[in-house]
Parts: C-alpha cells; structure tokens; sequence
C-alpha cells in the first residue's frame, strides 16, 4: 500500500524558513520521480518542483526557483522540501506525489503552510 505522509509544515515570518519532509513507503522510492505541489488558497494545484527518479536531476517553477530545493533521502524513503525566504504567497497547503502529473498522482495528505507577519 502506497503512503506519502508529508510534515514540517508550520506559520512562520515573511523572510523565514522552512523544511518539509515526505516519509514514503509501499513502493520503490528510489526508482520514482517524485514532485512537490501546492495549493494556494483558493487556487488549483501547483507542481513546483520535481525530483526525477534513478538521477540527480531536478526541475522547478519560476515561482520557487532560487528560494526552494527539493531533496531526497533514498536509503530512508524520504523527500524533502527546503523553503527560503518564504513570502506571504507561499501560503499553501504542501504535498508530495509521485509522478509529475498533478491529476493522477498518488498524494499525500498534506502539510499547511503559512507565512505571514
């Protein structure tokens, strides 16, 4: 059975950090491409950035790129989400998935974030 529980989430500062964590398990984590999506209030599903499977390589938006790195663990079933200088648009509620596409990839349940003074 396939489970992606994300944490880390939290309210912090405009300026300030944060990092998100997806613990995974029921599938080969290694061998997957992994993404992390948002939800802005109010708005549809965002990728934001992707980790690609069996490679080092990773791909981001605009909106992240600079300010985001996402991560992963292998030997631990892990991805991670580093957060920099959050802005008050950042607020969202974060969520791994596996795959690139955000209308069917399995999703965890979510971690809120919320940046504001």
């Amino acid at each position: 059975q396939v489970q992606l529980v994300e944490s880390g989430g939290g309210l912090v500062q405009p300026g300030g950090s944060l990092l998100l964590s997806c613990e995974c398990s029921g599938f080969a984590f290694s061998a997957f491409t992994m993404s992390w999506v948002r939800q802005r209030p109010g708005k549809g599903l965002e990728r934001i950035a992707y980790s690609v499977g069996g490679s080092t390589a990773t791909v981001y938006e605009d909106s992240v790129r600079g300010r985001f790195t996402i991560s992963r663990d292998n030997a631990k079933s892990t991805l991670y989400l580093q957060m920099n200088n959050l802005q008050p648009e950042d607020t969202a509620v974060y969520y791994c998935g596996q795959g690139t596409n955000i209308w069917a990839m399995v999703k965890g349940r979510g971690t809120q974030v919320t940046v504001s003074s």
